[in-house]
């Protein structure tokens, strides 16, 4: 559990996610990998094409259409080759000097899932190929989220090496989680902190914010602790906003489904307002 995988693609967010995982990379002294995979949803490797031209098509425009797929998955291929070699001169740009490229066909999810255990950090952007704006949340970001169980860079935006970062603190285990991460992390040392909680009575989350806060600053970090009032989302990003936070730092998807359903989620709130990188635990 080494290393730091970056997803690259071919959309705008690709820089952002370079940048950020090379900067990872190097304070956690980190192996570096740049992955891409050409999605089989949009590139099958075998495309059975006897029920779509009709009964009375020849077989040579079946050979055609053929050889027009496989031309397709090697073109594609060869343009995620470039990608990945425009990815490596840049990290390696920033300080990493051998960064390993992988290549795989078939779909996102399962190739991380089988990198998993290698995986000390994902990073990934915050919309793909199919979303190149800043409002919509790219479809795999949730199932990506959801499915796998290590730390995820959500990165977007002109990189701007992180200064001051917010840890959104609810006593769940998970970001009690965080806090020892904050704490104990390379990656944030030297870095200022904001432990944040939002719509929890506070005197009952004295004692659990009490705890965070001794922890951080025994780990040497400058922390500032604040309860706000207010809808937890536009909350957050209020204050992320007003004390010029670099990064904010969350538990997600901390309820099932079934609730999301009625009252939203605050994750995909966050994911989807969001203006500065937010890593996500899990």
């Amino acid at each position: 559990m080494n290393n730091v995988i970056a997803c690259i693609d071919g959309s705008s967010a690709a820089t952002s996610v370079c940048d950020y995982a090379a900067w990872a990379a190097s304070r956690l002294a980190a192996p570096l990998t740049l992955l891409h995979v050409l999605d089989q949803s949009r590139y099958p490797v075998e495309n059975d094409l006897s029920g779509k031209l009709g009964v009375d098509a020849r077989e040579h425009l079946l050979c055609e259409l053929a050889e027009l797929d496989i031309r397709r998955n090697k073109l594609a291929l060869e343009q995620g080759a470039l990608m990945l070699e425009e990815a490596r001169q840049r990290v390696v740009a920033s300080g990493i000097a051998e960064p390993v490229l992988r290549q795989r066909h078939g779909h996102l999810l399962d190739s991380l899932a089988e990198l998993e255990d290698d995986t000390r950090l994902l990073v990934i952007g915050k919309q793909g190929e199919e979303h190149n704006d800043s409002v919509h949340v790219g479809d795999n970001v949730e199932r990506l989220v959801r499915a796998l169980h290590r730390p995820i860079l959500i990165a977007l935006g002109e990189f701007k090496p992180p200064q001051v970062v917010m840890l959104a603190f609810n006593s769940s285990a998970m970001t009690r989680k965080g806090v020892e991460l904050l704490a104990g992390s390379p990656l944030f040392k030297g870095l200022s902190g904001h432990l944040v909680s939002v719509g929890k009575d506070a005197q009952a989350l004295k004692k659990d914010m009490e705890w965070a806060e001794k922890t951080i600053r025994e780990a040497g970090h400058d922390i500032q602790c604040a309860v706000l009032d207010g809808e937890i989302e536009p909350a957050l990003h209020r204050y992320q906003q007003s004390h010029n936070v670099d990064m904010v730092v969350m538990g997600a998807y901390g309820h099932s489904r079934l609730r999301e359903f009625f009252v939203g989620s605050t994750t995909n709130n966050m994911i989807k307002n969001a203006t500065v990188p937010h890593l996500l635990l899990r």
